[in-house]
């Protein structure tokens, strides 16, 4: 049976994430492995020192898809738990953007499970990402979402574009 999440807990949060907060509920003796994934703001990007990022998306929109790829996930895979929450707002360098938990019997589905549903949400779930650097420039970049290909599911991300569209934009 899959156990999918609790549902009152926001996959859009505009507070730091915390992986207890995710992992809440989530125990299972049928499973032998747990897998976890963290994406953090680092400091660059395509040779450009970043300041800090700006998350934006519809929140509610995007609660939603994550949630419709939580469940696709964990039934594609055959995992009992499969939990994604997403950061939006500004954050800092070294700060949590993404967190994923899969738990599973064994490690080879709980692996495969959460590289598809990070993936998913990085390629499907309107989520913007706007790059300010240290020169006080910015840029979004190009999101997975909004890609011609966004229609059709992806296994990983390579090879995906992640281009800037930088607007010249200076900020104080």
């Amino acid at each position: 049976m899959i156990q999918m999440h609790d549902i009152n807990q926001p996959r859009i949060q505009d507070t730091p994430l915390s992986l207890d907060a995710l992992l809440t509920g989530s125990e299972r003796d049928d499973c032998g492995a747990l897998a976890v994934f963290a994406g953090t703001v680092r400091n660059h990007h395509e040779g450009k020192p970043v300041a800090h990022l700006v998350y934006t998306a519809h929140a509610a929109l995007a609660d939603k898809m994550i949630r419709g790829i939580e469940q696709e996930i964990a039934a594609k895979h055959g995992v009992p738990v499969c939990r994604v929450v997403h950061r939006i707002g500004a954050l800092a360098i070294g700060e949590s953007a993404i967190l994923a938990v899969v738990r599973a019997p064994h490690r080879a589905e709980a692996f495969a499970a959460l590289r598809a549903v990070v993936d998913a949400v990085k390629h499907r779930v309107p989520i913007w990402k706007e790059e300010f650097y240290t020169d006080g420039s910015s840029a979004f970049v190009t999101g997975c979402c909004i890609a011609e290909d966004a229609a059709q599911p992806h296994e990983d991300d390579a090879g995906h574009d992640h281009r800037h569209h930088d607007h010249g934009h200076q900020h104080a």
